[in-house]
C-alpha cells in the first residue's frame, strides 16, 4: 500500500509491519557463485534489521540528506539493502555498472560528486583509478562480508540539507547507457520510485500480483531501473519476494526457477532465442511460472515460446525517465506483433511526427508521454543532473519525447517499431532495423544479429546486417541465403544491402546491443573482408 507523500523509508517500514515474516529477497544456490554459494533468504523483518544497522553506520560516519553514495556490489542483495539504508537518511544511491572501465566510472563520479564509493575487493583497482582520474576526493570503502559498513571512515563533506527527507528528495541517480555522447544522470525522487513500484504492482489482467504469494525471478542487473527500482519496490509494496540470480545463465535458468519456486520472471528479447535454441525436453513445462514480464521478444518466437513453455510473455514498455510501464496484459495481446499496451489514466500517449504533430492512426511516429494535461511531469524523473537544457528539450511542448518509434491502432494499442535512432533512411524510405533483425534472427543459422545504417553514396543510407552465426561461418553461401530470406519476406528496399559476419555483439549489462561499438570509429564495415554486398540484388 502506498500513501501519498511517503518517503521510501516510510513505505518500507509500513511493508515490514504488514509483511514481516514473508520472504523478501532470495538468492538461488550456485556452487560456482562468488558469494552465497549455498543460497540465502531475507525476510522483511531480517531486511529491516540489516537496513537499520547500515543506516546507523552511515549516519555515524557523517553521511546524510543530500549526499550521494556510489555503489558497485554487482547482483547481490547488499545493493538493495544499502539502497534502503541510504534512502532512509535522504542519501542518493548511485549504482555503478560492473563493466565500466575506469574512465567511464571517473565521469560518473565526477558528474555525480559522490562522497563515497562502496565496492568489492575485486573492483578496488578500477575504482581507485577512477577516483584518481575524476579528482573527486570520494572516499572508498571495500565491502567485506559480513562486516558491511563497519569501520566506515568519517566523511569531511557536510550533508547538503538540514531538513527531513521528503517525497521529492533524491533517492537515486541512474546514468543512461550513453549510446551517443556521455551518459546522463537521471535524478529520481522518492515519490517517483514508489509510484513506479505501485504501478508495477497494480496492472492486473495476466500480470496480476497476488499479495504475499509471488516469487519473481529476475536475472537483470540491479544497477538498472528494471530490477533495482521498478520490480524491487513493486514487490516490496505488495509483500512479495524477489529472486536475485547472479546473472542470466542459459544452463541455470530453469533449475533456479524450479528451486526458488518462482511464479514470474523478467526477460529481455535476447533471452528468448537462447532458451528456444535449447533442445525440447519433457521438463519444458516443469515450472511454476504464470507469466514473463519483459520487452523485445522477436515476433516470430513469441507464440512458439508460449506454446512450448506454457506461460505468457507479457510485453511492456518503459524507460528510466518515465517508467510507469505500458503493459500488454489484457487479451487480445496481439502476440507476435510487438504490441506493448494501451494508454491508461495517469499515462497519456501521443504518436507524433518530426514537427510534434499527431500522425494518422496506423502511421509510425515518435511516442511522447505525460501524466496528464494538468500535471504532465507527475510520476516522472526530476531531470538530468547538470543538464537542464537537455531536460527541457525532452519535455518540449509539455510531453516527454521518448525517442521510440511506434504506431497505434484504432483500439489504442501501441506497437513498438524501433528506437528513433535505429530508423534507416534509404532513398526516402524509413526502415526499422528491428523489422529486419526479426527476420534474420528467425533463421536457424543465426545466433545474434544487429542491423544498422551505413553510408551509401547513391541512397543516403543502406541497410547493414551484422550477423553472429552459430557455426562461426563466414561464407558467401550463408550470406546469400540470409539475404534471400529477407528479400522474400520484406519489401525489397528493407533487405540488407550489406551482410557482415562478426564473432560477437558488444552489449550492456542489460544485454542491449551497443551498435555504436560493433566497429571502431575509423572502420568502414563495407570494406571488411567478411562484408558481402547485395545492393545490386535489391530490385522492385
Amino acid at each position: 500500500m502506498l500513501v501519498d507523500g511517503d518517503t521510501i523509508g516510510e513505505a518500507f517500514d509500513r511493508a515490514v509491519l504488514q509483511f514481516g515474516d514473508n520472504e523478501f529477497m532470495v538468492v538461488p544456490r550456485d556452487a560456482g557463485r562468488t558469494y552465497y554459494a549455498g543460497g540465502f533468504t531475507y525476510t522483511f523483518h531480517a531486511t529491516s534489521k540489516v537496513v537499520a544497522n547500515l543506516a546507523t553506520l552511515l549516519e555515524v560516519a557523517g553521511h546524510g540528506h543530500g549526499h550521494r553514495v556510489a555503489v558497485l556490489l554487482e547482483n547481490r542483495p547488499e545493493m538493495l539493502l544499502l539502497k534502503l539504508a541510504c534512502n532512509k537518511l535522504g542519501i542518493s544511491w548511485v549504482p555503478l555498472n560492473p563493466d565500466y572501465r575506469s574512465a567511464e566510472m571517473a565521469y560518473v563520479l565526477r558528474d555525480s560528486d559522490a562522497a563515497l564509493v562502496v565496492t568489492l575487493a575485486s573492483h578496488e583497482a578500477t575504482v581507485r583509478a577512477a577516483v584518481t582520474e575524476a579528482g573527486s576526493g570520494a572516499q572508498i570503502f571495500i565491502w567485506h562480508d559480513p562486516a558491511g559498513l563497519a569501520d566506515l571512515p568519517v566523511t569531511a563533506v557536510p550533508a547538503p540539507f538540514d531538513g527531513p527527507v521528503n517525497a521529492q528528495s533524491e533517492a537515486s541517480l541512474l546514468y543512461t547507457s550513453g549510446t551517443t555522447g556521455r551518459p546522463k544522470g537521471c535524478i529520481m525522487s522518492h515519490e517517483y520510485e514508489l509510484i513506479m513500484g505501485a504501478w508495477y504492482a497494480s496492472r492486473g489482467g495476466l500480470f496480476t500480483l497476488q499479495a504475499g504469494e509471488e516469487r519473481v525471478y529476475n536475472p537483470l542487473p540491479l544497477f538498472h531501473v528494471n530490477a533495482g527500482i521498478v520490480e524491487f519496490y513493486g514487490l516490496m509494496l505488495s509483500g512479495n519476494c524477489m529472486v536475485i540470480p547472479e546473472r542470466f545463465s542459459r544452463t541455470r535458468w530453469w533449475s533456479e526457477i524450479r528451486e526458488t519456486r518462482a511464479t514470474g520472471c523478467h526477460y529481455l528479447g535476447v533471452v528468448i532465442p537462447v532458451l528456444m535454441n535449447e533442445p525440447s525436453s519433457d521438463t519444458d513445462r516443469d515450472h511454476g511460472l504464470r507469466w514473463g514480464f519483459g520487452a523485445g521478444v522477436e515476433p516470430t518466437l513469441h507464440s512458439a515460446f508460449e506454446d512450448r513453455f506454457g506461460f505468457p510473455l507479457i510485453e511492456v514498455w518503459g524507460m528510466t525517465e518515465m517508467c510507469r510501464v505500458l503493459v500488454a496484459c489484457e487479451e487480445p495481446r496481439h502476440i507476435g506483433s510487438r504490441a506493448m499496451g494501451r494508454p491508461q489514466p495517469g499515462f497519456d500517449v501521443r504518436v507524433v511526427d518530426e514537427s510534434d504533430q499527431d500522425v494518422a492512426v496506423g502511421e509510425t511516429g515518435e511516442m511522447v508521454v505525460r501524466h496528464s494535461a494538468e500535471t504532465p511531469r507527475k510520476g516522472a524523473f526530476s531531470g538530468y543532473l547538470n543538464q537542464e537544457k537537455a531536460t527541457e528539450e525532452g519535455w518540449r511542448g509539455g510531453w516527454w519525447h521518448t525517442g521510440d518509434t511506434v504506431r497505434q491502432d484504432t483500439s489504442g494499442m501501441l506497437y513498438f517499431v524501433d528506437r528513433k535512432k535505429n530508423i534507416i533512411r534509404r532513398s526516402g524510405e524509413n526502415i526499422a532495423a528491428a523489422e529486419v533483425e526479426a527476420v534474420l534472427q528467425a533463421h536457424e543459422a543465426v545466433a545474434q544479429v544487429a542491423v544498422m545504417a551505413v553510408e551509401d553514396e547513391m541512397r543516403d543510407e543502406e541497410v547493414l546486417a551484422c550477423v553472429v552465426s552459430f557455426s562461426g561461418a563466414n561464407d558467401a553461401e550463408l550470406a546469400r541465403a540470409l539475404f534471400e530470406e529477407c528479400y522474400a519476406q520484406l519489401t525489397y528496399y528493407k533487405a540488407p544491402g550489406w551482410i557482415v559476419f562478426i564473432e560477437r555483439l558488444p552489449v550492456t549489462g542489460t544485454q542491449k546491443v551497443l551498435k555504436h561499438k560493433i566497429f571502431g570509429e575509423d572502420v568502414d564495415p563495407r570494406q571488411l573482408p567478411q562484408a558481402h554486398d547485395f545492393r545490386d540484388r535489391k530490385k522492385r
